[in-house]
């Protein structure tokens, strides 16, 4: 563990207005509601800055309305070189940002990064797909695949530390 002793997640997508805010506030919903907010810090990020600044996708704020989880205090920005020693666990939401990380990732910080759905016992899908271009159900399948990956990681991260 760390110095400060909290475990450091950050959840990367192309952009950080879909997939990984949305895994961002699940996983801090989750966090949160087990009392471990003190023990765990959560971020999100985007391997491309086409949207720093900006709230979560209309869409993805809806969806995990519906499902109890805010996405609201959060804002789009670009990973950077810090994050790679600073975060314990770098999960991205497919292989292309996952490539684009372990590209400009140090050597010895390679081991922090993930595929986000490796923590999701329950599904055969590895990829986190991009709901950006498509309608409203996708939306809901990514927080599905995104709730259960939490819980996953949670699990994962309560057995390990």
């Amino acid at each position: 563990m760390n110095q400060n002793n909290k475990v450091k997640v950050l959840f990367v997508c192309m952009g950080n207005i879909c997939r990984s805010p949305t895994a961002h506030g699940v996983f801090q919903h989750l966090v949160n509601t087990e009392g471990l907010a003190d023990q765990i810090e959560i971020d999100s990020a985007g391997t491309h800055a086409y949207h720093v600044g900006e709230s979560p996708d209309q869409r993805a704020q809806q969806t995990a309305s519906r499902h109890g989880v805010d996405l609201s205090y959060i804002r789009a920005r670009k990973i950077n070189r810090e994050d790679f020693a600073h975060y314990d666990y770098i999960l991205a939401m497919d292989e292309d940002n996952l490539y684009d990380l372990q590209t400009i990732c140090p050597p010895q910080y390679q081991s922090r990064l993930h595929l986000f759905l490796e923590f999701a016992s329950d599904t055969s899908e590895r990829v986190v797909p991009d709901p950006y271009y498509g309608g409203n159900r996708g939306f809901e399948h990514v927080f599905k695949l995104v709730d259960t990956a939490a819980k996953g990681l949670l699990d994962s991260i309560k057995q390990q530390w």
